[in-house]
């Protein structure tokens, strides 16, 4: 069966290792699936809901666009653009942001963790963001959106927002109500010096990260400090719940190597980790390195991430805007 499939990525720069296993190597097995169609958008609206430095800004959406194509993501297999590009994103974001309820905005607990303890002082942008991530779902006629379980809630949102609509205007299924594709097994990815927080950008040090610009010598460097602990890789998965850095790694090996977690214990157990991190170093090496190395390639050639990206808002808007015309039609306009 085939499915319409929408994702996007905000464009905060330095993607890791944690983002290339946790959806973009994902985006690219989905785009290979037989009848697919799929649409992979640098969200650049949802990042203005917190201050950003302009030439950052703008240096981000296409280092996150070079991201995508250097992992395999093809632009005439799917659609690739930046939201602020196509108007029907802020224009259907306020049509639904009519149908939404104040409650229903309310629940969403990612605000809360975002907004900490002055929510005053937080932007109506990042209170509201989940209408506009409703809008860019609903206008492509989603069927499928892959998500991680942070952004589970939103895409609730998203779908009572759609059967609202159509109930309140009578119109049985003029938006599809998306079903969520979660990814099972390795979609966090965690600190490599703390397997209880997850990879991120934001963490002070390097060498918690792995990021998808590192050279070679710097990704050996980081596997080889990555904390583990003293005891020998385990003979059962079980085992690993007391011990997040060695399921970590066991993770992003068996990632990259598309096999189970338990494949790679048959493979390691009773060995010593210097083992291990020789194989899980020479695998990331081989993985992210050509995706590295083409990023930095990519980025020397601006006008050519710039044209990706406007052929892509060009297919985006002739199927978003025929959806919010056809939107105003129903309400009324």
């Amino acid at each position: 069966m085939s499915k319409k499939i929408f994702s996007g990525v905000q464009p905060s720069g330095n993607l890791h290792l944690g983002n290339y296993i946790g959806a973009i190597k994902n985006f690219v097995d989905l785009q290979n699936q037989k009848n697919n169609q799929c649409v992979y958008c640098v969200v650049d609206l949802h990042a203005i809901t917190i201050k950003q430095d302009p030439k950052i800004l703008k240096d981000s959406i296409r280092e996150t666009t070079a991201a995508f194509l250097a992992s395999g993501i093809d632009s005439h297999k799917s659609i690739i653009f930046n939201q602020s590009q196509v108007s029907a994103h802020a224009e259907g974001s306020w049509i639904l942001g009519c149908i939404a309820r104040m409650g229903w905005l309310n629940r969403m607990t990612q605000f809360k963790e975002k907004a900490g303890k002055d929510k005053e002082k937080a932007s109506i942008g990042l209170y509201i963001y989940p209408i506009l991530m409703a809008a860019d779902i609903l206008l492509y006629d989603a069927t499928h959106v892959p998500v991680g379980e942070d952004q589970k809630q939103h895409l609730e949102l998203s779908r009572d927002i759609a059967n609202k609509f159509n109930l309140d205007f009578n119109v049985p299924n003029f938006f599809k109500v998306p079903d969520p594709l979660i990814q099972k097994n390795f979609s966090r990815i965690m600190s490599l010096k703390d397997g209880t927080k997850k990879m991120s950008k934001s963490d002070p040090s390097d060498l918690s990260r792995i990021n998808l610009t590192d050279t070679k010598e710097e990704i050996l460097n980081k596997i080889k400090k990555a904390k583990t602990d003293t005891m020998p890789i385990p003979n059962e998965i079980s085992e690993l719940k007391k011990r997040p850095e060695v399921e970590n790694l066991l993770g992003i090996y068996s990632s990259l190597n598309n096999q189970t977690t338990e494949k790679t214990i048959n493979e390691f157990n009773g060995k010593n980790f210097s083992d291990f991190k020789d194989n899980l170093a020479e695998l990331v090496v081989q993985k992210i390195s050509p995706i590295s190395l083409e990023i930095t390639k990519l980025l020397k050639n601006e006008d050519y991430i710039d044209q990706i990206l406007k052929e892509g808002a060009e297919k985006a808007n002739e199927q978003s805007s025929k959806k919010v015309k056809e939107m105003k039609k129903i309400i009324g306009f």
